[in-house]
């Protein structure tokens, strides 16, 4: 635990629906520059998940410390049919935590965890950059795009401006992946760098609320690469669609799997798409990545103008990941496929993280709530469900102590989106994932045979064993979590055992 005369400054960038694989050493050829280098400078998580793919119910988690069910923001706050439009009052959430501790808190941003209540209530001064979509905060990007002279439209994107073909070839949805005429300094991704830059001067200039000498904890919540995937040049020819090979779990044929997986393809507007589409969005998709690692770039740059890479801890994560044509799905939804429920994850400290580290224990985003606090010598309520990282963080690259009294498993959850209420559990090893679908067949992957996660292994006798294992591993977190299906579905998985 940090001393506290010691504590760091704290920098948390979270990107909104960026894959694993971008900032993977074996991943896809996507230029990250920025995010490298903090893996080199720092530790990069190899098996890190979301407890949900889905925005608000994973931010809530972030901010709370606990899975889903324990905060109850099961699907989007946004949605009409929000199960809650805010956290309930009385939660504990980290932030509130640092900032009763003497933290000075901002944050710039997408907020996506509450149709009322904004990062003000919870601690943060906010910076600007919200949208309506993600909750009507202010027009601090409006009016930052009317100074250039480049007004925004009716829509609150910059997808109103994007030019050249449409790959939906003309049907509706949210598949779009295309240019946008605008400059990369008339973007929401400059925009938001530069509040954050701003952020860090007004500390290192002591302009900031709290008292001299306080640290600071500032959260950058970029929008992208969400779709739709519109980025300005040079980013939007960045990557050559026609160079772009299909993944190995293109070849789905949804044989065997829940039959809710091949309907989603039709929810989603993407079943009569060809390769030529994906490799489309999937040259854009990195491009985004990459335009939103040129910003990481800056507000790095400005830490170290600024003297304070040496008193910052750099955190970069995202909230899920993105199909982007992987089991020929977009976005995400009813599948627990490791393309959206893995995460990236690399964390810089100074001074206690070993430089170039990779640690393999598995580990949740919502971790991270219970890492903030004991980085800034503060309590962890006993609400969390998470696990503080930093023992992972000072353990480098030793093994034996990464491992040491750590779970060997994650765990997942999926209650539905717009399309509709859809139960789902997963738990995770190194090897084996095991889904169970309340509605339907449930799945068992063996990761080591199959990454691909096309074979489903559920009724396969040979596999007899690691299903009951993998059920009783379900149960037992079920049981410590207090998930609310703990009553009824551990009869339901023993007895198909």
């Amino acid at each position: 635990m940090a001393d506290a005369d010691t504590r760091p400054n704290v920098l948390f960038v979270l990107t909104d629906q960026e894959r694993y694989d971008c900032t993977a050493p074996d991943g896809p050829p996507v230029e990250t520059p920025a995010m490298d280098r903090l893996s080199s400078e720092g530790t990069r998580f190899s098996r890190a998940c979301t407890p949900i793919s889905i925005c608000t119910s994973a931010r809530a988690s972030l901010m709370t410390g606990r899975f889903p069910h324990g905060h109850g923001m099961l699907n989007n706050s946004h949605e009409a049919d929000a199960i809650r439009p805010n956290l309930p009052p009385g939660i504990p959430t980290f932030s509130e935590r640092l900032a009763d501790s003497g933290y000075e808190c901002s944050y710039t941003g997408k907020w996506h965890v509450g149709r009322g209540k904004t990062p003000e209530d919870f601690g943060f001064s906010y910076l600007g950059g919200s949208d309506k979509h993600h909750d009507d905060i202010d027009d601090a990007f409006r009016e930052y795009r009317e100074e250039r002279g480049v007004p925004l439209g009716e829509v609150d994107l910059e997808e109103e401006l994007y030019t050249g073909d449409d790959p939906r070839d003309g049907s509706e949805g949210t598949f779009v992946a295309a240019k946008t005429p605008v400059d990369v300094e008339e973007t929401r991704a400059w925009f938001l760098a530069e509040r954050t830059i701003d952020a860090i001067e007004a500390h290192a200039d002591g302009d900031g609320d709290s008292d001299d000498g306080a640290p600071f904890f500032h959260r950058a919540d970029f929008y992208g690469p969400h779709h739709p995937y519109v980025v300005p040049e040079p980013y939007a020819s960045m990557y050559d669609p026609d160079a772009i090979e299909p993944p190995e779990s293109y070849a789905e044929t949804y044989d065997g799997k829940p039959q809710v997986q091949a309907n989603y393809l039709a929810y989603r507007g993407v079943d009569g798409l060809d390769w030529e589409c994906w490799a489309e969005a999937t040259a854009k998709y990195w491009g985004f990545v990459t335009l939103i690692d040129d910003q990481f770039e800056r507000i790095l740059e400005a830490l170290e103008k600024y003297g304070l890479t040496e008193e910052t801890a750099v955190v970069h994560a995202s909230d899920h990941g993105d199909f982007i044509g992987n089991h020929r799905q977009f976005n995400k939804g009813p599948l627990m496929y490791d393309d959206t429920y893995r995460i990236p994850l690399q964390m810089r400290w100074p001074g206690v993280t070993e430089p170039g580290s990779v640690c393999d224990a598995p580990v949740h985003l919502h971790d991270l709530a219970a890492t903030f606090l004991e980085m800034g010598n503060v309590g962890i309520p006993e609400s969390f469900d998470s696990r503080s990282l930093v023992p992972l963080l000072e353990a480098g690259d030793d093994p034996k102590t990464v491992h040491e009294g750590w779970p060997d498993s994650t765990f997942a959850q999926y209650h539905g989106d717009e399309f509709g209420l859809y139960t789902q559990r997963m738990v995770r090893t190194d090897r084996y994932k095991y889904v169970y679908n309340g509605p339907d067949i449930d799945e068992l992957y063996d990761l080591e045979a199959d990454p691909a996660e096309l074979q489903n292994l559920i009724d396969h006798p040979e596999y007899a064993d690691v299903r009951r294992e993998m059920r009783e591993r379900l149960i037992e977190w079920m049981e410590e979590t207090d998930d609310p299906n703990r009553g009824w579905v551990p009869d339901v998985l023993r007895n198909a055992s």
